[in-house]
């Protein structure tokens, strides 16, 4: 970092600042995003975090990097709003009536995709000795689930030394803690964590953008089109599970997910488009149904697949409203 730069930024040159901080927006908005499971929650804790920056630059003495004292900015920045219960939408009791019930009860209610595009051009920096996960595997949707399942303190534990390699002392300064409840914290985090991604039994998933997943997307693509409910199953594994934050239930097997499917994106008489794309490091896809009056066709919904092998093994579908995060329009016209 240079001294010249730091100062004129320390003097009120807007200009300065950004330079010191725009190399580090892109992970620091990852890093909220991890926080707070959202895409728009992760950009406005990105936005405080570089105005708390600007207004306490005048004392950063530079005890710790500019990029460390980022993170810590926007550690405590999440955590505030973490705290702040009212921006979490009510939870829906259930599924509607029409739907299969549940198989079993879900535990998160609040999630979004992250859109791959915010992944591109992440700065190659190795994360500390002490890591323990790899930039696709922290970021996949399953791992960002579980980290909504955490206790705050927890969560920050589990990221900041697991997921960014910083050392417990290094972790226990951001947050204001003593090295012992980061450790500990950290334990307890683990050991949710390992109970909630124990896949060894699954097949790992192709490698992304290959052509074996463009093949199973492609096909899963073409099925949700035809409106052909078995063919889809058949591109499901057995235990394939469905969820749909908000809402907290999650369906489990090819019969309930069939179930599921022909009464939203796969409903008789209305022809549906598909747009892919990617988010969280997978494929997703965003659905269009048409308007028999118009024959325009309207987002209806938004899913991210999960692949073990040559099978999709869950599905996480999203309201047509996290469209915008990924520039889909509402309407497609042909």
């Amino acid at each position: 970092m240079s001294m010249e730069l730091l100062s004129r930024a320390q003097s009120g040159d807007q200009h300065a600042f950004a330079q010191l901080t725009d190399g580090y927006r892109q992970e620091l908005r990852l890093h909220c995003y991890r926080m707070l499971g959202s895409a728009q929650d992760a950009e406005d804790a990105l936005q405080e975090t570089l105005l708390g920056a600007w207004q306490a630059l005048a004392s950063f003495e530079e005890r710790a990097s500019m990029r460390t004292w980022l993170y810590r900015i926007a550690t405590n920045r999440c955590l505030n709003m973490l705290r702040a219960a009212s921006r979490r939408p009510k939870a829906v009791s259930s599924l509607k009536d029409a739907l299969p019930a549940p198989t079993r009860a879900g535990e998160v209610v609040w999630l979004e995709p992250y859109p791959d595009v915010l992944l591109d051009g992440l700065p190659d920096e190795s994360p500390g000795p002490d890591a323990r996960y790899e930039t696709r595997e922290s970021v996949s949707l399953a791992f960002i689930t579980v980290l909504q399942l955490l206790p705050p303190r927890q969560r920050v534990a589990l990221v900041l030394r697991d997921v960014l390699g910083y050392r417990a002392s290094e972790a226990a300064e951001m947050i204001d803690a003593t090295e012992a409840s980061v450790e500990g914290a950290l334990k307890r985090a683990r050991a949710t964590l390992h109970d909630h991604l124990n896949t060894n039994d699954r097949e790992p998933p192709p490698a992304s953008n290959s052509v074996a997943e463009h093949e199973i997307v492609a096909r899963v693509t073409a099925a949700f089109e035809s409106g052909d409910v078995d063919v889809l199953l058949a591109l499901l594994s057995e235990d394939v599970s469905v969820t749909m934050p908000p809402i907290p239930g999650e369906l489990e097997g090819r019969d309930d997910a069939g179930r599921y499917f022909s009464k939203t994106l796969m409903r008789p008489g209305y022809p549906t488009r598909i747009v892919t794309t990617r988010a969280n490091g997978q494929p997703a896809l965003a659905s269009y149904v048409q308007d028999p009056q118009t024959g325009l066709y309207h987002a209806s919904g938004f899913a991210v697949l999960t692949l073990s092998g040559s099978l999709v093994s869950a599905v996480t579908t999203f309201g047509k409203d996290v469209l915008a995060s990924f520039g889909l329009p509402r309407v497609l016209t042909s």
